[in-house]
């Protein structure tokens, strides 16, 4: 269960999925442009998408979480063309973890407001 009002930021390029902490720590500061250890979430994927690392601070230290999912690719959230990263709530957060296509809910909901 993620926090409610944690802040969560996705790095949209992807990077290298070995890379760890103080690797991790740095694109946070350069593509980003936050401090690692505020409190907020960081999510970063993989070329293939199949797989994303979540950095984090727990206040005692540093702490990543992995997960690769078993079929299919993470989505992206939906961003403006040349932004290196995106702010998401909580919820988004969750059903991008559970492998759910976060731009088809997107267009879903939008469809809906209109009518």
């Amino acid at each position: 269960m993620i926090p409610h009002g944690v802040e969560v930021f996705v790095g949209l390029d992807p990077i290298d999925l070995r890379w760890s902490f103080d690797r991790l720590s740095g694109i946070v500061t350069e593509r980003i442009g936050r401090e690692a250890r505020c409190g907020a979430l960081f999510v970063f994927f993989g070329k293939r998408r199949d797989a994303i690392k979540v950095l984090f601070s727990d206040g005692t230290g540093m702490c990543v979480f992995y997960k690769r999912l078993d079929r299919g690719t993470f989505r992206l959230p939906e961003a403006e063309p040349g932004t290196t990263s995106v702010a998401i709530d909580e919820r988004t957060l969750d059903d991008l973890l559970d492998g759910i296509d976060l731009q088809a809910k997107e267009k879903r909901a939008r469809a809906v407001r209109t009518h």
